[in-house]
């Protein structure tokens, strides 16, 4: 009897003397929901329409809305009616917002880069937003496009969803080369002209 009693004790004296305080964990901040290798497919009538990928999303509740973040990374792949993929998003960071009236917004941002492979086109900025209601993609931000007319840089980009139709608002800077026969002239308002991405 006195040898278990002494056994018990020491037991609860050797944990109690190696467990220390847990960390305080505050629900209303953690993740409802983590997705490793997020991969995502929308369709329509059987024909792929986009295709979405991250390597991890955490989905948040709150009382007036629920979002999901990306933080490793956000990768979005557009296609034509034929199936052809014509546009790319990809950015470092990347939030979707769901308010409980119904609204949604979705920001990229941190290094966002989205081309048009069909138009050859490159858009570089540092966020971008996507309303998917009205089927376009925007932003206030500083905007490089590159593309084969040449290149062209501003504050402010507005364009359909798929970067078909790009217009960079407030352009600064920006200058072109036009060749025509044997004439050369150089063109600093439209800012069209041969200038390539290094």
């Amino acid at each position: 009897m006195i040898a278990t009693a002494v056994a018990v004790a020491f037991v609860v004296f050797s944990c109690k003397g190696k467990l220390g305080e847990a960390e305080v964990l505050n629900i209303e901040e953690a993740p409802v929901q983590t997705v490793d290798d997020m991969f995502i497919v929308q369709t329509e009538n059987g024909k792929i329409q986009m295709r979405a990928e991250a390597p991890l999303m955490e989905r948040y509740e709150r009382d007036t809305l629920s979002f999901e973040l990306f933080p490793r990374g956000f990768f979005v792949y557009g296609y034509t009616d034929d199936e052809k993929l014509e546009t790319e998003i990809v950015a470092d960071n990347a939030r979707h917002l769901k308010y409980k009236d119904g609204r949604e917004s979705w920001e990229a941002f941190g290094n966002v880069v989205v081309r048009n492979l069909i138009k050859q086109e490159v858009m570089e900025t540092d966020t971008l937003y996507w309303d998917q209601k009205n089927e376009k993609i925007y932003t206030h931000c500083y905007v490089r496009m590159y593309s084969p007319d040449g290149f062209m840089q501003g504050y402010g980009m507005e364009s359909d969803q798929r970067a078909r139709n790009s217009i960079i608002y407030n352009p600064f800077n920006s200058y072109g080369i036009l060749e025509q026969d044997e004439e050369v002239l150089i063109d600093s308002v439209n800012f069209i002209g041969p200038i390539q991405k290094k």
